[in-house]
């Protein structure tokens, strides 16, 4: 029977080792049983991997005992041979990446498995070679798992690094800030010294230019009162004379230079602040780009609320973007007491009752909006104020101007530019809501002191659009935590 069947015959297509509890299939080929139950397992359909023909329901896969007979007979033939062909391993491929290789391996660890429990009856005699095979998977598996420790390793030497980066640069950071306060404290210290010096040297110059005005004060009386007595002298020539020897002596005082010293002391005054006030902005700036990084990790997810915006507004789908309808016509949207019926302004759906939030709102070039929070008792109908007592925390930009706190009364905001991206900060147990430019990491401007005692929303106005001057959007952006 051997020599009238081949062997290429009796070998799986699928681990291509000699038939084991072989199996036929409605197409008419062969596989052993375990081989084509593991490969349909792992699909969602039950093919042929020959002629891929696709049977459905699955098969019922019973053993083929003739072919089971033959190959039982074939393997009985091969008793004598000292290393059988049909146990060669598949070889992977070359190429392949780390994630397929470990696949790959892991694949031919479980096929091995097959393969020993297949070979572990006790008259197999291929037992030695499939002992061998076995060690070779434990090894393969401890090369696996090894791997994979040395990995978990890196990455936790790699957060370790992080962290120590970390600490050092809090460290220099703190120390840098140190730094520049005590300059600010040397200099300012050392500079109100002098010019507290240079008031006592222009008091004491001025108690001196007193006292000889006084002196001059009292000579100009004493000759006053000679004129008088020879006035009546009927000896014109004598009149004069006597006025010019008694003018003669008093010229007129020059006081520029006690003008020069003031303004001098006055200049250096000036100076001394301007640049207390430059070093004090930019560690102001300093401080401020370092808090705006700090209140990254209280990013939300804000999304607009279409069931508050007024009817003229356009949203996008994404719930992100808001602009006013060109047209300047409103659209039919459901009666909603929660919606803005005359002002131009949208809700967040997202409220807070407690903790500390943060959104980021890009405002561009626009000529006109508002932003901020608002409380939920709000007033929606009709015209609106926008002010903390009416439940609004606000800053605003009007016909391209300056930015405004809504704090009623209104002013404006003294910043160097206006912002294209806006952070607002809510921290509702503090009862405040803080504004920064997060593109120049600078503060804007922060309602504080209040006590809050309802849910807050995210509040956005972008405003009528100014005969197409101010129709850009207000973004919500994503904030990287």
């Amino acid at each position: 029977m051997a020599s009238a069947v081949t062997e290429q015959q009796l070998r799986c297509s699928l681990c291509h080792n000699v038939f084991y509890n072989p199996v036929s299939i409605p197409c008419g080929h062969n596989y052993c049983r375990g081989c084509i139950k593991n490969h349909w397992d792992a699909r969602t359909t039950c093919e042929c991997p020959i002629c891929e023909k696709a049977f459905k329901p699955r098969p019922d896969l019973r053993v083929n005992w003739v072919l089971h007979d033959i190959t039982e007979q074939f393997k009985r033939s091969l008793k004598d041979k000292p290393t059988p062909s049909n146990l060669k391993p598949r070889s992977m491929s070359v190429g392949s990446s780390t994630s397929d290789l470990h696949q790959d391996a892991a694949s031919a660890a479980v096929k091995r498995l097959s393969l020993i429990d297949r070979y572990s009856s006790s008259d197999n005699p291929q037992i030695p070679e499939v002992e061998t095979r076995w060690k070779k998977i434990e090894k393969d598996f401890e090369d696996m798992i090894q791997a994979r420790m040395n990995k978990a390793e890196e990455i936790k030497a790699l957060v370790n690094q992080c962290k120590e980066d970390k600490d050092n640069e809090i460290q220099t950071s703190t120390a840098h800030i140190t730094m520049i306060r005590r300059a600010v404290d040397i200099h300012q210290s050392g500079l109100q010294e002098g010019i507290t010096q240079q008031q006592e040297e222009v008091e004491s110059r001025s108690d001196k230019l007193l006292q000889e005005i006084q002196g001059e004060i009292a000579e100009l009386r004493m000759k006053h009162s000679q004129l008088h007595r020879i006035k009546d002298s009927p000896d014109p020539l004598r009149l004069i004379q006597s006025y010019k020897s008694l003018t003669a002596t008093l010229s007129t005082r020059d006081w520029s230079c006690v003008k020069l010293q003031t303004d001098n002391h006055i200049g250096t005054a000036r100076h001394f602040f301007a640049s207390l006030a430059g070093l004090c902005h930019n560690l102001e700036n300093q401080l401020c780009a370092e808090e705006v990084t700090k209140i990254n990790k209280y990013a939300v997810d804000v999304t607009l609320d279409p069931a508050t915006a007024a009817a003229w507004l356009l949203l996008s789908p994404d719930g992100k973007k808001v602009k006013t309808h060109l047209g300047g016509q409103g659209v039919n949207v459901p009666n909603d007491p929660r919606r803005f019926d005359s002002c131009a302004a949208v809700l967040g759906r997202q409220s807070f009752t407690s903790g500390r939030h943060y959104w980021i709102v890009q405002v561009g070039d626009k000529t006109d909006w508002e932003l901020g929070v608002a409380g939920e008792s709000i007033n929606r109908r009709g015209l609106i104020t926008v002010r903390p007592d009416s439940g609004y925390w606000a800053i605003c930009r009007r016909k391209g101007g300056s930015l405004i706190a809504c704090a009623g009364p209104s002013f404006t905001l003294q910043l160097q530019e206006n912002p294209k991206k806006v952070g607002v900060f809510l921290d509702y147990e503090k009862g405040s809501v803080t504004f920064y430019d997060t593109e120049a990491k600078t503060h804007i401007h922060t309602y504080s002191g209040n006590s809050f005692s309802e849910p807050l929303y995210p509040y956005f106005n972008p405003c009528h659009h100014d005969n197409g001057k101010n129709t850009a959007p207000l973004i919500i952006c994503p904030v990287k935590p």
